[in-house]
Formats: C-alpha cells, structure tokens, sequence
C-alpha cells in the first residue's frame, strides 16, 4: 500500500475518533457500581452516590436530564465532590435537575470551577504540567449562591469541615477539603478524633493531590471521595489514562483503590465526572459516570 493511502486512511481513522468523541461517548452516561468494606459487622448497607465534574451550562439539556434522572437510583446518600458549574447561569437549572436528590442527606465541596467561570486552555498543556493554578479564582461564578441552592435541603456544605451523619442505624462521619488545585485546602481544620460513636470516616475533596490524601490517610480516613481528573477524559484503550491533571498516579485516574500513608491505608474513589470544559467538549475511551458505592461490612 502506498505511502499516500495509509496516510488517508489514518486521516479518516483520526476523523472517527474525533467525531466518536466529540458527538457520542459525552452523552454515554453511565453509572459505576462499587462495593466498599468499611462498616462494622452486622451493619445495614448504605447507598452513597457520588457525583462530580458536570461543568454545567445552562444549555446542557442532556446532562440536565441524566441529573434528573438519578433519583431513580435511591441512594441513602448524596456526596457531590465539585467543579459542578461551568458559568454561574447553570446554578437554578442545576438546583431544579437535582430536585428530589436534594431532600436525601447529603454533603458538597467546591472544586475551581465552582469559582470561576469556564475559559480556553490548550488542551495539550493538561498532558506536560499538573501545576496547580497559579492565580486567585476571579469569582466570576457566584459561589454563595450555589452554596444556597445546594444547602435548600439536607445537603451540608462540608468545606474545610466535618458533619456527622446516621444513615440506616449506622453513624458515619464526614471530613471535607476546598479545592488543593487553588491551594484552598486545609486538612489540619477538621483532622482529629473521630467524633464518639463514628463507625466509619470519609473524606471528601475535589482534586485527589497527594498531600490531601497522605493527610486523610493519616487522619483515619476509611474512604477518600474526589473527583477532578475526569478519568484523564482522553485514553487510549488498552493503557488507560494519559494524564490526571494533578500529582494522582494516572494508574489511579479513575475508579476504586486504595490509597497507603504512614503505615494506614484507605479506600480512595476518584469519579470520572460527567461533564466536561466546554471549551473541550471530546471523551474517548472514557465515558461521563457517576459513583454508586454501596458501603458493606468489613
């Protein structure tokens, strides 16, 4: 075969990829099932969904309606880790998506985009540098008022703070970080003993970087939620995950592991999210999900 034709064929194989990723696996929702050993023997199982990175426009009708759709799923427990927004018009049209999910007790942290509006970047910049944001979000979206639409029913805002919860018969504690890609986090807020009758901790943040992990590890986490990564968002089949947009071995881009820190280990869940920059609107090999995690016995 000449030079010439393999040169087409490889231009229309490209051509497929771009537009299989760019028009179809985006709206290939998804929802990753998960069972996590971290409760005491005898006790009831809990559903927690976790959702993440939908990066919502006001005219995202499709993710809206998925958003919608996950009451169906009737979890015990909602655990929104960030980066929800990508303009400040798509707080009321995600309040009124969320709906019902909102009246099931729940907790929430920001991740940047929940600060700042979504702009360009190239792309290829997120494969050569994790670098964390070198500037103050300009609080182009109006965080306090996502704040309130999220807190109108049971959910907790769980920023650089921890909430007790019982959810079927079974005390659990939550202990949250803002966002370490902005440097916002503060682990040493809410490190400390568990709260007297606490049968499991978890640890909410939205970017996964190291530093927030060794410390929840440390801390006495028994599961770590975050999201941030998108699952790498572009991978190639068969390898995985060409980056993660932080310092989170890009082995664990995306689904359950476990996480080790001075001798302790905990379960770690990084979300792929389900939305996208706008300005980079291409998934491949790496369809939008939410979490459902059904917490078990040990």
């Amino acid at each position: 075969m000449s030079a010439k034709k393999v040169a087409g064929r490889l231009a229309m194989v490209a051509g497929a990829c771009l537009a299989y990723g760019t028009f179809v696996e985006p709206h290939l929702y998804k929802v990753r099932r998960e069972r996590v050993p971290i409760l005491p023997v005898g006790a009831t199982p809990i559903r927690v969904l976790q959702i993440s990175d939908s990066h919502l426009l006001a005219s995202n009708r499709d993710r809206l309606r998925f958003i919608r759709s996950l009451c169906g799923l009737e979890p015990d427990f909602v655990v929104c880790t960030g980066d929800m927004l990508a303009h400040g018009e798509a707080i009321e049209p995600l309040r009124y998506a969320l709906g019902r999910l909102l009246d099931i007790p729940g907790v929430f942290v920001f991740g940047s985009s929940d600060y700042e509006k979504a702009s360009s970047r190239n792309p290829l910049k997120y494969l050569v540098s994790h670098e964390r944001k070198s500037k103050e979000p300009d609080g182009s979206i109006p965080t306090h008022l996502l704040d309130e639409a999220l807190s109108t029913g049971k959910w907790k805002n769980l920023t650089n703070a921890d909430e007790t919860f019982t959810i079927r018969g079974t005390k659990l504690e939550f202990r949250g970080t803002d966002d370490a890609h902005i440097d916002h986090d503060d682990w040493a807020a809410v490190a400390g003993k568990r709260k007297r009758g606490v049968k499991a901790l978890i640890g909410v943040t939205h970017a996964p970087y190291r530093r927030v992990l060794d410390a929840a590890v440390e801390d006495g986490c028994d599961l770590i939620l975050c999201g941030h990564t998108h699952g790498g968002q572009v991978c190639v089949p068969g390898f995985g995950a060409l980056t993660t947009n932080c310092d989170l071995p890009i082995s664990q881009a995306k689904g359950l592991s476990k996480w080790q820190a001075d001798g302790k280990e905990a379960y770690l869940n990084v979300s792929a999210g389900f939305g996208q920059n706008p300005f980079t609107p291409f998934r491949f090999a790496c369809p939008p999900e939410v979490s459902l995690l059904t917490l078990v016995a040990r």
